[in-house]
């Protein structure tokens, strides 16, 4: 089974403590000037995770992602006419 994991944006002062966050999380992006970065935890440990990492003085800001909690699944999709007769062409 997949583990839920949810994303986490620090933001940060020092681009040289990349190093300690990637000791708390995966590290999928960093921007080296905004001075922010992209961690992945698991979802039960995202608030002591937040916690951990505000207690750093590096760091000024943490942000949640909400992306897990938003419905993809639509209702009542309907297909666009005029592109549903293009695939039909046969060309």
């Amino acid at each position: 089974m997949r583990t839920k994991r949810q994303g986490i944006i620090v933001w940060y002062q020092h681009s040289k403590n990349i190093k300690q966050l990637k000791r708390l999380g995966n590290i999928l992006y960093t921007s080296r000037k905004l001075k922010y970065a992209v961690m992945y935890v698991d979802q039960s440990e995202v608030e002591e995770m937040e916690k951990k990492l505000l207690k750093y003085p590096f760091i000024s800001r943490v942000d949640r992602s909400y992306k897990p909690f938003i419905r993809t699944e639509y209702e009542n999709a309907k297909p666009d006419k005029a592109k549903q007769y293009d695939y039909k062409m046969g060309i």
